[in-house]
């Protein structure tokens, strides 16, 4: 065995030019080698393999062993055969080969021979296949042409890093000399392969170079001699809808661990060339910088918003599932945390590969012969995956734990929807072939999914020839940009030498993700660097075009390609992912304005208090302090300091989901000698919401975005209250829709009419549903059943008014009420009487419920909810900041429920956490305090960020310091 032999090393040796090695992958791609195993171009080479070779090859000395076909050729065929392309006719082979279409000797050299890979024989001269072998007539005594053969002296190179496996050696058989050929004409492509077969396991007996293991395949026929020369038949045959039952139970059938369903299944679905997990980095990025622009604006101003969710956010939300990476992180982490338990000379198993289905979650192993680690069991075809019952670490343990396989990032689905996760951190190197443009979608689906992944914080990733503006658009710190790809090959060098200094920063991957065509010298650098990074995870993934001559055994893969392709890595067919530039587009935009500043506070929210410049004396407490055990009080540490493990994922996908409750330790008593509230056990957000009569006051129903409902009256003007009302500030309700069989439904459809009245049919089905818009007759369905909940009003008049022609707009009535409308008059009204107003703004959050809309709103709703959390927080400020001084409004216990109400809408609304600080400080309550600094420094933790400079100077004032000036939010 010489090492470094590879397709490459054999073309330009034998053919003299390496680049020469499509062609010979294109002859041998798809035949069954004398050891079972099909022949793919972006595969290992085995001893033993023999390879068909261009017809103008010619052995430098002697004869080499020749091809073992599955299918032997007769005794008088010829030595030379054309290889039917799409597109091909025998009359275009003809009119080639002998100058003369209509001559009719290929279709009589051809008739009845047998076929490789299973491919019917020629029997009318209209109906050929690609892939079929055309003999032409030859002169009697033919030249012999011999194929390159791969002898165990002479293969492919053993790899030594642990991500390659070495399979048995094979056996070797003789067969006909013959040489199949393409025209020289013709610039060979990447086949595709007609079979789809997976690598079997270590303990598999090879199928004998006959059997057929894959599915039945349905080849498309190329144009005959009477067809239009001018249409191409699609390269990859169809797969037929029959299998046989022997199918079922070959090494060549897709590996399906048993299913263990932890919960309901999962909705995994592909949008705009986005799968679930990818879907879900760009909405938790999206989520988390909306965050973090409430929390950094003044109190009383505005985030920056888009008026509309983009068709690509509305989808991708829609299509958003991190379901199954919590459940493979949880995981993968538990087998980290307990296996140098269970043995602590063992280390933890290399993974080639991860896959996500609807039920389940497993792995693959490196060595499929390994025995399977707890929690994962034995699945099929030597995967690996957690039973059910797994007794997983809970999410709040998995964050002590390292993520010990943070290069997981998903490189595409399969056909049944499965997605299939590579171990980038496992590959020296990744090359993709096809177009530039899709080529770059592939490199920034990668990069984004990584930028956000939840095992992946400790990853470096490095952009190349894209995504220039990805570092300044992700909220994480993960990826930089390089112009030139001499830069980075500069910085990986000084990577490097940082690993070898700082040897706790081995097991970082460093991730190369490089969309641009590479200088041969350039690659040759990168190469001889990755060789020698060991043992440090260096991951190149750049075109094959200018990579493959020096990266000789990395795995191609066609970025091209809308149709599954073999990623013999993993040893399954996938569709890769690569998100759509014209949804890139989007998304970038819709992160820009996330990351704008907050608009100047307007009319009556200029009104919003400050935060207050000193800090009240607080009371005598009566219960000590928790302390130390050398009696000093502890002092929480920043996330910073904490050590975030970049649990984002999941949180951000539900960034507005209801939170869980945030509940505080009794409080001493106040210095006016008010009990402080039992809230012990008592979530902080659960307060009764009055009702719609209760609240009081006349309103004036309008929405201040400016974009959804007109103004019903003039402040002061009596409405019926007998009118259906919408609630949106929580889960969406509506009266008299819950009892209805599409209540939930139809209660988003009247949120939506009401905030987006005068869409058409096909804009309101696809707002209620992006991934599958409702059809005409649904939405109208469901209007009737609407407009029969809400009854009329006492003029006999429907609250959902009937169409009386096609161009009558969808809308509902203007007597209709919506608590927001209602939250707003009363908040407008109070705020510009300053103390005075206290009231109105406490009945303006007794409407509040929870997060508006709920945890998961339809995404047309966006803007609007990110208007009402901004509006809630500023009135709970601003009754916590009235109600917390001394004076006639002091008023501890309203001013936690102010706090708690704000909290329930957004449970990282860091501004209410220092207001609930200064409230617990006022109380005397050292418990409360140290319990609210806890809970915010626990959710920046997993939102994998820090705490605000004025958060960390309160608390530093709060627990050191004497009351003194404290620094104001800048």
């Amino acid at each position: 065995m010489r090492p470094a032999e590879s397709l490459w090393s054999i073309a330009e040796q034998e053919l003299g030019d390496g680049e020469q090695w499509r062609q010979i992958a294109a002859l041998s791609e798809g035949h069954t080698m004398g050891d079972g195993q099909v022949f793919r171009s972006n595969g290992f080479l085995q001893p033993g393999w023999q390879l068909k070779m261009p017809a103008s090859y010619a052995p430098a000395a002697g004869v080499d062993t020749q091809l073992d076909q599955v299918v032997p050729a007769a005794a008088n065929e010829p030595a030379q055969v054309e290889v039917v392309e799409p597109g091909d006719s025998l009359s275009t082979i003809a009119a080639e080969k002998l100058e003369d279409g209509n001559r009719w000797e290929l279709f009589t050299a051809s008739r009845d021979k047998p076929q490789p890979d299973g491919l019917p024989a020629i029997t009318d001269p209209d109906v050929i296949y690609p892939g079929q072998h055309i003999c032409p007539p030859l002169p009697a005594s033919p030249t012999p042409r011999h194929p390159h053969a791969i002898t165990p002296e002479r293969t492919s190179r053993t790899p030594s890093s642990p991500h390659h496996r070495t399979l048995r050696p094979p056996t070797t058989s003789n067969s006909p000399d013959t040489t199949t050929r393409r025209r020289s004409h013709r610039r060979p492509a990447r086949p595709q392969p007609l079979h789809q077969s997976l690598l079997p396991p270590a303990a598999s007996r090879p199928s004998a170079p006959g059997q057929n293991t894959s599915k039945a395949l349905r080849p498309q026929p190329a144009l005959g001699i009477l067809g239009q020369a001018a249409a191409v038949c699609p390269r990859s045959p169809q797969a037929s809808p029959e299998v046989s039952a022997s199918d079922a139970s070959s090494p060549s059938a897709p590996p399906t661990a048993e299913p263990a369903p932890a919960g309901s299944s999962l909705n995994l679905r592909v949008v705009l060339g986005a799968g679930a997990l990818l879907a879900a980095s760009i909405t938790g990025a999206l989520a988390l910088r909306r965050t973090l622009q409430r929390r950094r604006r003044k109190p009383g101003e505005k985030i920056a918003i888009a008026p509309e969710t983009s068709t690509a956010e509305a989808q991708l939300a829609a299509a958003a599932e991190a379901g199954g990476a919590v459940r493979l992180d949880l995981a993968l982490r538990t087998l980290a945390r307990y296996l140098p338990t269970a043995d602590p000379a063992r280390e933890l198993p290399a993974l080639r590969a991860a896959r996500i289905g609807t039920h389940s979650v497993d792995v693959l192993p490196e060595d499929l012969a390994h025995e399977p680690v707890a929690p994962f069991v034995s699945g099929t075809a030597g995967w690996w995956a957690p039973p059910g019952d797994a007794d997983l670490l809970d999410e709040g343990a998995a964050r002590d734990v390292p993520a010990p396989y943070p290069g997981l990032v998903t490189i595409g689905s399969t056909d049944t929807g499965d997605l299939v996760l590579l171990n980038l951190a496992a590959l020296p190197a990744l090359l993709l072939d096809g177009s530039a443009v899709h080529i770059t979608e592939v490199c920034t689906s990668l990069a984004l999914e990584l930028g956000m992944s939840p095992w992946a914080s400790d990853v470096e990733i490095v952009t190349i020839g894209f995504g220039e503006d990805l570092p300044q658009l992700l909220p994480t710190a993960r990826i930089a940009h390089m112009r030139q790809a001499a830069h980075a090959l500069r910085d990986l060098s000084e990577r490097l030498l940082e690993a070898r200094q700082m040897p706790d920063t081995h097991n970082q991957p460093y991730l190369l993700l490089c969309a641009s065509s590479l200088h041969a010298d350039t690659a040759w650098q990168f190469a001889d660097l990755i060789g020698k990074a060991d043992p440090v995870p260096v991951t190149l993934i750049a075109p094959a075009s200018s990579a493959a001559a020096h990266f000789l055994e990395a795995e191609i893969l066609n970025a091209s390609l809308h149709t599954p392709q073999h990623l013999a890595h993993a040893g399954t067919d996938i569709i890769v992912q690569r998100l759509e530039h014209a949804a890139y587009q989007q998304i970038t935009t819709a992160l820009a304005v996330s990351g704008e500043s907050a608009q100047p506070a307007e009319g009556p929210w200029r009104d919003v208090p400050d935060e207050p410049d000193q800090l009240p004396q607080p009371a005598p407490a009566e219960s000590p302090a928790p302390a130390t055990a050398s009696g000093e009080v502890p002092v929480p540490q920043t996330a910073s300091q904490a050590g975030s493990t970049g649990g984002v994922f999941a949180a951000l996908v539900a960034a507005s989901a209801d939170p869980a409750g945030l509940r505080l330790l009794p409080a001493s008593p106040s210095p006016g000698g008010e009990p402080a509230p039992d809230t012990e056990g008592t979530p902080l957000a659960a307060t009764e919401p009055a009702s719609g009569a209760e609240a009081g006051g006349s309103e004036a129903p309008k929405d201040s975005a400016g974009n959804g409902k007109e103004p019903a009256g003039a402040e002061g003007t009596e409405q019926d209250l007998r009118a259906p009302e919408i609630r949106v500030l929580g889960p969406v309700e509506v009266d008299g829709v819950a009892a209805s069989g599409h209540g939930p439904r139809s209660s988003q459809l009247a949120a939506l009419l009401y905030f987006r009245p005068g869409r058409s049919a096909d804009v309101l089905c696809t707002d209620m549903d992006p991934l599958n818009p409702w059809s005409v007759n649904t939405l109208n369905s469901r209007l009737r059943g609407l407009r029969g909940a809400l009854g009329s009003d006492t003029s006999g008049n429907p609250y959902v008014p009937r169409r009386h022609t096609g161009e009558d707009p969808y809308r509902l009535s203007p007597e209709v009420r919506c608590d927001w409308t209602r939250f707003l008059q009363l908040a407008e009204r109070a705020l510009p009487q300053g103390p005075a107003g206290v009231p109105d703004l406490e009945r303006a959050l007794s409407l509040v419920r929870g997060t508006p809309f709920g945890g998961n709103p339809l995404p047309w709703a966006e803007p609007f909810q990110q208007e009402m959390i901004t509006r809630i927080i500023d009135v709970a400020h601003s009754v916590a900041t009235h109600r917390t001084p001394p004076g006639p409004l002091h008023d501890l216990s309203a001013a936690r429920r102010a706090v708690a109400i704000g909290i329930g809408a957004d449970d990282s609304a860091e501004l209410l956490y220092r207001d609930l600080m200064r409230i617990e400080h006022t109380a005397g309550n050292r418990s409360g305090l140290h319990t609210a600094i806890t809970r915010i420094q626990q959710i920046n933790q997993t939102l994998d960020c820090d705490l605000e400079t004025a958060t960390e100077q309160l608390i530093n004032d709060l627990l050191h310091g004497n009351g003194r000036n404290q620094r104001k939010a800048p």
